[in-house]
């Protein structure tokens, strides 16, 4: 496997296990929240889909300081809707990571807009990987505190 393929591997296994655990939820916990000031468990699960557009823009060295989301004024419905909405900036996304050569994921360098810090790409693609990662985790406590099972992503 190249680099690029074993990175695009990890995009993929980190959404089929967030993917698995926003199935576990159930509608009636779509809004619920551990705390006032915490993002609702639909907000969560937009908030890592929706990252997708806006990576994709960040890796194409896109300007991002009037960033418009795809999902501003959207409704929040139901995790079918949300998933279905989010595909085609997915494939996008993983389109872009899909063209990059091994000497672009050590050279090229990916300037975050949040915080200006610049790194190589291949650093900045597992950065997006741990982010998602760490929502599944955050998703997992939700999950505890409501009381519900979890879903197993253990495999």
């Amino acid at each position: 496997m190249t680099q690029t393929e074993l990175i695009l591997l990890n995009f993929e296994e980190i959404r089929r296990r967030s993917t698995a655990l926003w199935a576990g939820l159930s509608e009636e916990y779509y809004h619920w929240k551990p705390d006032p000031d915490a993002m609702s468990a639909l907000e969560l699960i937009r908030h890592v889909l929706g990252a997708d557009h806006g990576w994709n823009i960040i890796i194409n060295n896109g300007d991002m300081s009037s960033y418009q989301s795809p999902w501003q004024g959207r409704p929040y419905t139901n995790l079918a809707d949300e998933l279905e909405f989010a595909e085609p900036h997915r494939q996008r996304f993983l389109a872009t990571v899909k063209s990059f050569s091994a000497a672009d994921l050590a050279t090229v360098d990916v300037t975050h807009p949040g915080n200006g810090r610049k790194r190589k790409l291949g650093d900045y693609l597992m950065r997006i990987g741990y982010h998602e990662a760490v929502h599944a985790g955050q998703f997992l406590s939700y999950l505890r505190a409501m009381g519900v099972p979890r879903p197993l992503i253990w495999d």
